[in-house]
């Protein structure tokens, strides 16, 4: 730090990132355990006013997470916080430049309690706050409060790191967690160093033997269940509710219901569809990598009921809509490089939208705004049946954006239909091609009864907009 001007600090700058390294002035507490500490300060690209700051320690032995130690997993962590001008984060100094596999049974010397840490930190912390938070004190010391990060996360294993030309560096790792219940689960999960702190796919996994202290070496299988991990997916498969007598009339016909899966991911979706629901899938994902990475570590099947293709989800749809317009598809690869756009006979009659904004600047947000466009929408219409849905996982950055997604897709679609997945986070959107009955007509549904079993209670929290 001594190379730094002090005076930096005195001014938020929107958007502005500072990390440094300074002699752990707290070894003798036995909690931050290297010679020195790692400080990063970042300045909200919306700052608050009133001006307020805030901290966090680095769960230790995570400072190589990429959540901790890039700056688009702390801007992730700060826009989380909306009320946030700044927020500084303190940890061990990285011992390695890749995220590393974590067990804190395996490291527990750390003795001092957290509160300790946090008073003997307290003058650096006055040192890194900008005058205007001294302001609103009248001049007085500011409340600096410490979070905590909680992502339920007690050891994990890193099983391989891998770059995509497309999406860049991303992480395949088994992990232990405590869900919100108190239960244990394991799962295998895929993020990307781009924005780490959201999981892009997971799946249950369970150990091959229960007493171990170390995940290293461990063997464990696929949970095949039938249940999706990630908590909007059940909700985005309910959605089908809206359409369950039309799909009861044309699987009576001797007709598989087709869906096609923009973005896919580790699969997860694709094997629901098709092993529970009966679906012919085509899935769309942009980076050959990802497919890859699905099929050696989540199960992703090539089959004559699953097929995947590479490309830019957005691209592909309008290719693929003006190749319906001209009179069916042509030309396409599956993943393994053989023709499989030949075998989606006729249109879909389900599009599932599970793409992300690549923009970390925004935070979590999803759908990206490309997709927005009205001629991507008009594309997507074009490629459903008549009695089609367009059932799209929604992240909105704020309640206003949540409403222009709503109002884009009511200019081009017939009916809309909401599920709040009740995390705080995701919505499902369920846009539909004509004006479709309400669930609740479908009592006598065969498909519904079966999608009941599989989507639970999902299937009546449904509502139209």
């Amino acid at each position: 730090m001594s190379q730094l001007d002090p005076t930096i600090f005195k001014s938020i700058v929107p958007s502005r990132y500072i990390t440094f390294t300074i002699p752990n002035p707290l070894l003798h507490l036995n909690h931050f355990h290297t010679q020195e500490l790692r400080i990063s300060i970042l300045d909200s690209p919306f700052p608050s006013k009133p001006t307020q700051i805030a901290a966090m320690l680095v769960p230790i032995n995570r400072e190589s997470d990429w959540i901790f130690s890039t700056e688009q997993g702390h801007l992730q962590i700060l826009l989380t916080f909306c009320y946030l001008s700044r927020l500084i984060i303190i940890g061990n100094s990285p011992n390695s430049p890749h995220p590393t596999s974590y067990n804190p049974r395996m490291h527990s010397n750390c003795t001092a309690d957290s509160s300790v840490v946090e008073e003997k930190l307290l003058p650096l912390l006055i040192e890194l706050t900008p005058t205007s938070a001294f302001r609103r004190t009248g001049d007085g010391i500011p409340e600096i409060p410490f979070l905590s990060y909680e992502d339920g996360v007690i050891r994990s294993l890193v099983l391989e790191r891998c770059v995509g030309q497309c999406v860049g560096e991303m992480l395949v790792e088994d992990v232990e967690l405590e869900l919100e219940n108190g239960d244990i689960e394991f799962r295998r999960r895929l993020r990307f160093k781009r924005m780490p702190n959201l999981v892009q796919t997971q799946i249950r996994i369970r150990p091959k033997k229960v007493d171990f202290v170390d995940m290293e070496g461990v063997e464990f299988e696929v949970v095949d269940d039938g249940v999706l991990v990630h908590p909007y997916l059940t909700p985005m498969a309910a959605g089908l509710s809206v359409i369950a007598s039309y799909l009861d009339a044309q699987i009576e016909k001797g007709i598989k219901p087709k869906a096609l899966c923009l973005g896919v991911g580790g699969g997860a979706l694709l094997g629901f569809l098709s092993s529970q629901l009966g679906f012919l899938v085509l899935g769309v994902e942009i980076d050959h990598v990802i497919l890859e990475v699905a099929r050696r570590y989540f199960g992703l099947v090539h089959g004559d009921l699953v097929h995947v293709c590479v490309g830019d989800a957005i691209e592909m749809i309008e290719k693929f809509a003006t190749q319906v317009e001209n009179g069916g598809f042509s030309g396409g690869c599956d993943f393994a490089g053989k023709d499989c756009l030949d075998k989606i006979h006729g249109k879909f009659d389900v599009i599932m939208v599970d793409l992300d904004s690549s923009n970390a600047s925004m935070g979590t947000s999803a759908p990206p705004l490309e997709f927005l466009q009205k001629s991507v929408l008009l594309a997507a219409r074009t490629l459903l049946s008549k009695d089609g849905v367009v059932i799209i996982n929604v992240i909105p950055s704020d309640q206003s954006s949540y409403k222009s997604v709503i109002v884009e897709f009511q200019q081009v679609f017939a009916g809309l239909y909401e599920i709040d997945v009740g995390n705080g986070e995701n919505f499902v959107l369920i846009a539909s091609t004509s004006e479709t009955g309400h669930v609740s007509c479908h009592h006598q549904s065969k498909f519904l009864k079966k999608l009941k079993q599989v989507a639970g209670s999902y299937v009546d929290s449904i509502r139209m907009i």
